[in-house]
Order: C-alpha cells, then sequence, then structure tokens
C-alpha cells in the first residue's frame, strides 16, 4: 500500500491535494451568484419562491445525504447476516444518545444564518454580499476566545481589524446610491387613475410583467417589487451581520461540543444529528408559521425552477462540507478556498451583474482578501513561524568514564539538560575504559568480565 502511494506520480498527488479547496470555493462563489440571480431573475409563474421553503428543503436534503453515508459507515462494520432493520436501528441509537441534544443550538443557529443569507442577497449586490459576509472571522474570533479559551496573537488581532477596516470601506458606495427603503420607493411610484395613464404603462416593461388587478388596484405595488425587486442596503447589512453573527457561534459551539464529547462518534453521525435538529426550526418557524397562509394560497413549490433548486442543493452540500472542515487542523485549503471564492465572485459579479467596482471598493475588498489570506495561514502564526522551538533537544552521544565505585555503570558528570545513551557492556571494554565501539584487547590492561555476566556470553545486561 506504502509503495503504490510512492509511485503515485508528484503531478497526480498535487492534483489531489488541490481537490478540497477547489471543492469549498466552488461550492461559495456558486452558492452566493446563483441564490443572488434567483432573487432578481424574472420571477417563474409571476411568483418569486419563498426563502423559508428553501432553507427546509436544504435541510432535508443534508438529512438525506449525511443519512446515506452514516447507514454505509455502520454497514462496513456489520456483519454481512445482520438485517437492514437492525442498521437502522444501531444508526438511531447512536444518532439519539449521548450528548445529541447540545447540537440543537448549532441547527438552530444554522437555519437563523441561512435565512439571513438569503434575505441579505435579496437585497444587496453578491460582491458586496461575499466581502461582507467574512465578518464571521471576527465573530469566531471573539467567540472562540470566549467559549475555547483561545489565545489570539497581537498581529491576528491587527487582521482582524483590517478586515473591519475593508467591510467599512465597501459599504460607502452602496450606503449613497443603492440605499432606498420601500417607503421611498413607494412614494416615488406613480400609479395609473385612467385608461389613457393605463396604454402610457403599458408600453415600458415594468407593466408587461405586471399582474393586473380587476377592477381594483390594490397589491399593484407588491406586483411590481415582485417583477422589478429594489435593493436595499440597510436591511441587506443588518441581515448578513446577524448572519455572521450566527455562523461564527454555531461554528464555535459545534466545534466546543466535538471537543468535550467523550464518545467517539463519527462526522457522518453529527450530520445527521445537525440535520435532525435543524429540520423542526426550518418546518415549524419558516413554512408553518412564517409563510403558512401563502403557502396555502399559493402552493410549496411557488416559483420554483432549475435556478432555485440549484441554489438548494449547493447550499446543502457547503453545509456538510464545512462540518468536515472544522475535523481538519490544516487551515490552508480554508483559506485559499476563502481568497478564491471572493475573487471568483467579484469577477462573476462584473460578468453576469454589471457590478461596478469603484475606487473604494477594490480598496476594500483588496483590505478583507489580504487579511482573510493570513489570519488562517500557518506560517503566519507566531508559534508555527519559529519552527526551531517546536524541535526537540539534539541528542549527543559523549565518552563518560565509569565510576570504579558505582556497580551499575552510570555515566558520572554529565550534563543534566541534555540526553545520553548508555552502551551496553560487553566483553571487548575493559574496566576503566569506555568507547563507542568494541577494540581490540590493550594487552596492558586485564579484562575483567562482569558479575552479572561471568562466561561473557551474552552483550547486553538483563533489566
Amino acid at each position: 500500500m506504502g509503495d503504490r502511494t510512492q509511485r503515485q506520480p508528484s503531478w497526480l498527488r498535487d492534483s489531489t491535494k488541490n481537490v478540497p479547496w477547489l471543492l469549498l470555493a466552488a461550492q461559495s462563489t456558486g452558492f452566493v451568484l446563483l441564490s443572488h440571480y434567483s432573487r432578481i431573475m424574472p420571477p417563474a409563474g409571476g411568483k418569486r419562491y419563498l426563502t423559508s421553503t428553501a432553507v427546509f428543503l436544504n435541510e432535508v436534503i443534508k438529512l438525506a445525504i449525511a443519512l446515506t453515508m452514516a447507514l454505509y459507515d455502520v454497514s462496513k462494520n456489520a456483519p454481512p447476516s445482520m438485517p437492514a432493520t437492525s442498521l437502522f436501528f444501531s444508526l438511531s441509537s447512536a444518532v439519539l444518545s449521548g450528548d445529541s441534544w447540545k447540537l440543537a443550538i448549532p441547527a438552530g443557529l444554522g437555519v437563523l444564518s441561512n435565512s439571513l443569507q438569503y434575505i441579505a442577497l435579496s437585497n444587496m449586490r453578491a460582491a458586496t454580499f461575499q466581502v461582507t459576509f467574512q465578518l464571521q472571522f471576527v465573530t469566531t474570533a471573539i467567540f472562540g476566545l470566549m467559549a475555547l479559551r483561545r489565545s489570539i496573537a497581537p498581529r491576528k488581532w491587527g487582521l482582524l481589524l483590517l478586515l473591519l477596516l475593508g467591510v467599512a470601506l465597501i459599504q460607502f458606495p452602496d450606503a449613497s446610491a443603492e440605499q432606498l427603503s420601500f417607503r421611498d420607493e413607494a412614494s416615488r411610484l406613480h400609479f395609473p387613475r385612467s385608461l389613457e395613464e393605463w396604454k402610457a404603462v403599458k408600453g415600458s416593461g415594468a407593466a408587461a410583467k405586471m399582474l393586473k388587478r380587476s377592477a381594483t388596484y390594490e397589491g399593484i405595488e407588491e406586483d411590481i417589487l415582485t417583477a422589478e425587486p429594489r435593493l436595499n442596503h440597510t436591511v441587506g447589512l443588518l441581515a448578513v451581520i446577524g448572519a455572521a453573527l450566527a455562523s461564527g457561534m454555531g461554528g464555535v459551539y459545534f466545534e466546543k461540543v466535538l471537543k468535550d464529547s467523550s464518545n467517539h462518534i463519527s462526522l457522518w453521525v453529527r450530520n445527521v444529528q445537525l440535520a435532525i435538529y435543524s429540520v423542526f426550526p426550518a418546518l415549524f418557524i419558516g413554512v408553518v408559521f412564517r409563510d403558512g397562509e401563502r403557502i396555502a394560497n399559493d402552493g410549496f413549490f411557488q416559483g420554483y425552477n432549475w435556478t432555485v433548486w440549484a441554489t438548494i442543493v449547493i447550499q446543502a452540500l457547503g453545509g456538510i462540507i464545512s462540518t468536515f472542515s472544522l475535523s481538519h487542523t490544516q487551515r490552508d485549503p480554508r483559506c485559499l478556498a476563502t481568497t478564491t471564492s471572493l475573487i471568483l465572485s467579484i469577477v462573476g459579479s462584473i460578468w453576469l451583474f454589471d457590478f461596478e467596482l469603484t475606487a473604494s471598493f477594490f480598496l476594500g475588498a483588496a483590505a478583507v482578501l489580504v487579511a482573510t489570506h493570513y489570519y488562517g495561514n500557518p506560517a503566519f502564526s507566531p508559534a508555527v513561524a519559529k519552527v526551531g522551538g517546536m524541535r526537540p533537544p539534539p541528542i549527543r552521544i559523549d565518552n563518560y568514564e565509569k565510576d570504579s565505585g558505582n556497580d551499575n555503570g552510570s555515566p558520572v558528570g554529565g550534563p543534566p539538560d541534555e540526553i545520553s545513551i548508555k552502551l551496553p557492556t560487553t566483553p571487548f571494554l575493559s574496566d576503566g575504559m569506555s568507547s563507542s565501539r568494541p577494540t581490540s584487547p590493550n594487552p596492558g590492561h586485564t579484562r575483567v568480565s562482569s558479575s552479572r555476566n561471568p562466561s561473557g556470553a551474552h552483550y547486553f545486561e538483563k533489566e
């Protein structure tokens, strides 16, 4: 097995190492671009999909994937004659036993973070959201300092301040140009009150997408906002800050549960536990309580198309990938994935959504890129940078004279802080001399055999 690994070409090993961060970068970029497009695209069937249903289906897909892989892990260790019902019983006992109830808190925080991300991407540009959402580094560091008692180096505090400065810089263009509340927008709308005005409005693109109400003007404003949604940067900024807080707190709490757990539970079982505790708040709070009336009137899958389904699947895969990334001590793939995703999101926003790259956004995004790249890079950490401090003390072999009064032959006068190696007593070594290799007998010295080994048949002493 080891020979087969050594025989692999170098390019194949290098490409295998690049797979994790490539997947993370592709997932993060795809989710941000697709979810933003799904919120501003022309609505399917005149209706936009409900974000509560998307979050619920996201948790259902994660539960299905995690449950399948957990059953596969259980079946590998089970005998072939074990029936399927016994596999389900053993998996259910592993999922519902121990400290599984502790995962209800990070599961609820994950549902809250996913819901707020949809709200933020409905009111904010994709590139602005991706850069601003890196505030989760700050929230994770603060919650890790409080919950996990982590120590943060002064240079990392400087990187976090640089990240905050970069996020603040990219908000200036949006705050001045894109901040439009629904109340201000409603005051600017002009509703037609005569037949001539209706004919004039019919020629515009907004009226072509607008649902016509018979004999009443109720709901025209809702139809216009559905056809051409307006970005509310204040709502988007508050939503992304809340999503970063919930994501950081949930990630730190999940890591604390993994470290405090005395039982060894596979991460697939942990994913099943998270998905089970996430389904209930997503169903009862989001689907039933928040949008139950609209679902009863227009259906659960209103406004769904291939873009919405692709967004849900990509978000579900990202939740599973992020869970497994917590178990790896190497942070190089995660940092490289974050920086790559930031760059791809900005390029994708410019190409797909005609995003204008201003000077303040460029400086802020550059500051966030530098901060996120070096914050999780192990080479930037002071403890890891000093490689010599992590090495064990050198082993030195010195010649010691054997004390004639010491029967066990221990060296005398050796430095206390150094590691010495005691050579075994051999019949070729004379009394009073010690050497690193056997030599020919000296005719001037008389051989003295060991008292424990009078015959000299064994070279090593028995302890």
